[in-house]
C-alpha cells in the first residue's frame, strides 16, 4: 500500500502529520537530517498507533538525509518508493527559522535559508510529482508560514513567499493530471497545548489530502483562531 512521506521529520508538526496519517492506515516514511530525530519521531509514531489499539501499527520507514543535498534527498525518496511505492501524500515540513532583520545576513546565509525553505520542496517535488502525475492521482504538501512579510524574520519570510510561488507553479504543471498540490501556512509559533498545538495543524494536511478533486484548495491558512 503506498502512504506517507514526511520530509523534515521533527518533533512538532512532522511528527505530528505522520501521527495523522498513521492513524488512517497508511504506511509512513520519515526523512530527516538526525538520526536521533528520526528514532525518537519514529518511537512517538509507533507508540501513539499502539495506544489506539492498532496491534502493531503501521509500517514506519526512517531515512536519514539533508533536505538541502539532492543527492541524499533523491536517494532517500527513491528509497522510499522503493519500500512502499509511489506515495499517496508527501509533505515537505523542513525550514531554517532564523531571525534577521534587513542586511544582517550574508549572502551565504541567505543562501542556506532559502535552500532548506525553498529549494528542498522543489526538489522533493521534481522527484514525486512526475509519478505521481503518470499514476493520476497524489498529494503534495509544503507547510508555509509567513502569510505577512515581516521585518524581523527577513529570510524566512522570503522563503514562505517562494513556498507559495512554487505551490502554484507545480500546481499549474501538474494539477490538471491529478496532483493536489498545496501548502498549510501557520500564522504563529507552534507549540503543544496551544492555539497553534501541531495535532490541530496536522489536521488541515489530512483535510487537504482527502479533499475531492472539485474543491481542491492551495492554501490553508491556520490562524489559531476558531
Amino acid at each position: 500500500m503506498s502512504g506517507a512521506v514526511i520530509i523534515g521529520a521533527g518533533p512538532g508538526i512532522g511528527q505530528a502529520v505522520a501521527r495523522r496519517f498513521a492513524r488512517e492506515g497508511l504506511p509512513i516514511t520519515l526523512i530527516a537530517r538526525g538520526g536521533e530525530t528520526l528514532r525518537a519521531v519514529a518511537s512517538e509514531v509507533a507508540s501513539h498507533g499502539a495506544s489506539r489499539g492498532t496491534p502493531h501499527g503501521v509500517p514506519i520507514v526512517t531515512l536519514q538525509a539533508d533536505s538541502t543535498d539532492r543527492a541524499e534527498l533523491d536517494a532517500a525518496l527513491d528509497q522510499a518508493i522503493g519500500e512502499n511505492g509511489v506515495p499517496e501524500v508527501a509533505v515537505y515540513n523542513a525550514a531554517l527559522v532564523r531571525a534577521d532583520e534587513l542586511g544582517e545576513f550574508s549572502v551565504r546565509e541567505h543562501m542556506e535559508a532559502w535552500a532548506v525553505n525553498v529549494v528542498g520542496a522543489l526538489n522533493a517535488a521534481a522527484r514525486l510529482a512526475p509519478a505521481m502525475a503518470a499514476r493520476g492521482r497524489g498529494t503534495f504538501l509544503v507547510t508555509g508560514g509567513m502569510p505577512e512579510p515581516k521585518p524581523q524574520y527577513v529570510s524566512l519570510s522570503l522563503g514562505k513567499a517562494g513556498v507559495r510561488t512554487l505551490v502554484a507553479l507545480l500546481d499549474q504543471q501538474y494539477g490538471s493530471s491529478g496532483v493536489h498540490v498545496a501548502s498549510v501556512t501557520v500564522d504563529g509559533p507552534v507549540a503543544p497545548g496551544t492555539d497553534f498545538d501541531p495535532d490541530d495543524i496536522a489536521e488541515h494536511y489530512w483535510q487537504l489530502h482527502t479533499q475531492p478533486r472539485h474543491l481542491w484548495d492551495r492554501e490553508v491558512l491556520h490562524t489559531g483562531r476558531s
